[in-house]
């Protein structure tokens, strides 16, 4: 089963050399979809370098620039439109997820158990970095949230690491631009009664000095986000 790894960088210069080479590293057949929301670290200029450097090679790894920075949710809907694999796995470009748990998530699908499988950071015994209680807690709100209007039992909506057969993105049309992807895609999955399963995955967290992104004002959008899917969409 190819698998088409979907890389959504913006400022991420001091961690895309290596999680492209984690993602390389991964014994399984696949191509590598980077799509930059218009980065002015240094992400961009390394990326145009690398596409400078490969070539004619570029069947396995495809770059893509945004001109302007539109959101996390943008750049994954500009990626969706060039995979080729049978599986789709969505893939931070700041090591938080570890690419070499991907057999783990593709495994319920490549069984015929899951359209959908998502990596969980709150079950099963995987490493995970101790971060912020608030964060936590507002984690478990949002997801609880979206499983009452939805009727699924997750344990991590909020998850940045999930795989799709390819034929459920085909399926389903994303409109959110930030971090709305995740509460978004979720309703939509359930609403289509896709077969979801959860396995546990390490997480390696940053904090802000890190340049991890994502703070209370996405929460409220997320929020936001699972009311308007459920109800207005």
């Amino acid at each position: 089963m190819k698998l088409s790894v979907v890389m959504p960088v913006y400022n991420e210069i001091n961690t895309i050399a290596e999680i492209i080479r984690r993602v390389e590293d991964v014994d399984i057949p696949k191509e590598i979809i980077i799509v930059d929301d218009c980065s002015i670290d240094g992400s961009r200029e390394y990326l145009v370098e690398l596409e400078k450097k490969r070539g004619n090679r570029k069947d396995d790894i495809k770059i893509f620039f945004h001109e302007k920075n539109k959101g996390k949710g943008a750049a994954i809907r500009t990626a969706f439109k060039h995979i080729t694999g049978e599986a789709v796995v969505i893939q931070d470009a700041d090591l938080e997820y570890d690419p070499f748990e991907y057999k783990k998530l593709l495994k319920p699908i490549i069984d015929g158990k899951a359209d959908v499988v998502y990596g969980s950071r709150l079950i099963g015994g995987e490493t995970h970095r101790v971060l912020f209680f608030w964060h936590s807690v507002g984690n478990k709100i949002l997801t609880l949230l979206s499983n009452m209007l939805t009727n699924i039992n997750l344990s991590d909506m909020e998850t940045g690491f999930k795989v799709f057969k390819a034929e459920v993105l085909r399926d389903i049309e994303i409109k959110s631009d930030r971090f709305g992807f995740e509460p978004e895609i979720t309703a939509k999955i359930a609403k289509k009664k896709w077969r979801i399963y959860e396995t546990s995955v390490s997480y390696y967290g940053r904090d802000y000095s890190q340049g991890k992104k994502i703070s209370w004002k996405d929460g409220i959008a997320a929020l936001l986000h699972i009311i308007r899917f459920r109800f207005f969409d």
